[in-house]
């Protein structure tokens, strides 16, 4: 079998990137076209959004979130701050976010993409900054799921400097869906898992949606405690302010055993396709009652009848150290695992 060889003109092709684009700071002015992209970009989630970005006390971080443009158009918007390091000032992905990186527009080709990127690495060269980093989603929250921005970012020199392992659900498994022959292999829930949720069931569990953060906010913090000792990464003013700025984001599942709540899920609608869990707690003295199997597994019902087609657990590693007991848990509700990378592309010396 032949070689397939690349003519020089080819070569040309896949070495050059994409059109340049005006790059910007954001400012207030910015805000409305800004929320707009991101609402209808190909990978934007709640974390890009100034609704979401703002609830941060101004003096909490030094905001230098970017927009890409190309005339009037905005193409891509980049929330981020500098951070002080040793050899001088770092961008990075908004630290007050799970994740975060570019939020592109619809209409961006991979070429556009790569376009996106020189830009994004020539005006921090002109700013004097040393290095960029970004953290990135799992690929399940771009529409469709696909990892051509971290593909175009290594291209460009941004290299791995941590991985998270996310375990991630997805609602087309969910017994409720009876699957076609088209359909996808996807993980289905184990029998032990759906065991313990009939046992909270019969046990007199019930779960249901609430708006009563200050009582599932004292289990959080007892649970935290308890486990961890640990405290939650938002105060109670600030969720409240949170579901206050993103009507319908966040959503807050109980589990209650007669009139007590033993047992609570917060959940954040990242975008149209994915939902994450980002907190999940429970009474101690009610573990035997199995309350969190049942409150994740009606969650899930619940988001895939809205549409919804991902579940996030969130991080089952730190520091690239797994968490066994909280992987088996979640691989028991039909979870599987999709890297959260952070990337960094150091700036001194070059060009």
């Amino acid at each position: 079998m032949k070689d397939l060889a690349l003519t020089p003109n080819a070569l040309d092709d896949l070495e050059s990137g994409g059109s340049t684009f005006d790059v910007v700071r954001f400012s207030t002015s910015h805000r409305r076209q800004w929320e707009g992209l991101v609402r209808q970009s190909t990978n934007g989630t709640l974390f890009h959004t100034r609704s979401f970005l703002e609830y941060h006390p101004a003096e909490r971080f030094q905001d230098h979130s970017l927009v890409f443009s190309k005339g009037s158009n905005f193409v891509a918007v980049l929330p981020a701050t500098i951070t002080q390091s040793e050899p001088g000032p770092v961008l990075c992905s908004h630290p007050g976010s799970s994740f975060g990186g570019l939020a592109l527009s619809p209409s961006i080709s991979m070429n556009e993409t790569d376009g996106i990127i020189s830009s994004l690495v020539r005006y921090c060269r002109e700013q004097g900054l040393v290095a960029v980093e970004m953290t990135l989603a799992p690929p399940i929250y771009s529409s469709p799921p696909n990892q051509e921005l971290e593909f175009l970012l290594y291209r460009h020199g941004f290299q791995y400097v941590s991985r998270g392992l996310a375990q991630i659900v997805s609602l087309r498994s969910h017994p409720a869906r009876k699957p076609s022959a088209q359909s996808p292999p996807v993980r289905q829930a184990s029998a032990e898992f759906k065991r313990k949720v009939r046992r909270a069931e019969g046990m007199g569990v019930e779960v249901v949606g609430s708006d009563d953060l200050p009582s599932f906010y004292k289990i959080l913090e007892q649970n935290l405690a308890q486990r961890h000792g640990a405290k939650p990464t938002h105060s109670l003013t600030e969720l409240s302010d949170l579901e206050r700025r993103l009507p319908n984001r966040l959503r807050l599942y109980v589990a209650f055993l007669g009139d007590e709540m033993i047992a609570g899920l917060l959940a954040f609608v990242c975008n149209a396709r994915v939902a994450l869990a980002f907190y999940i707690c429970f009474l101690e003295e009610y573990q035997s009652y199995r309350a969190i199997n049942l409150l994740c597994e009606k969650t899930m019902f619940w988001f895939r009848e809205e549409g919804l087609e991902y579940f996030d657990f969130g991080t089952s590693t730190i520091a690239m150290q797994p968490n066994w007991g909280l992987i088996q848990f979640r691989e028991g509700a039909g979870a599987c695992g999709f890297m959260r990378s952070r990337m960094r592309l150091e700036l001194n010396g070059n060009g």
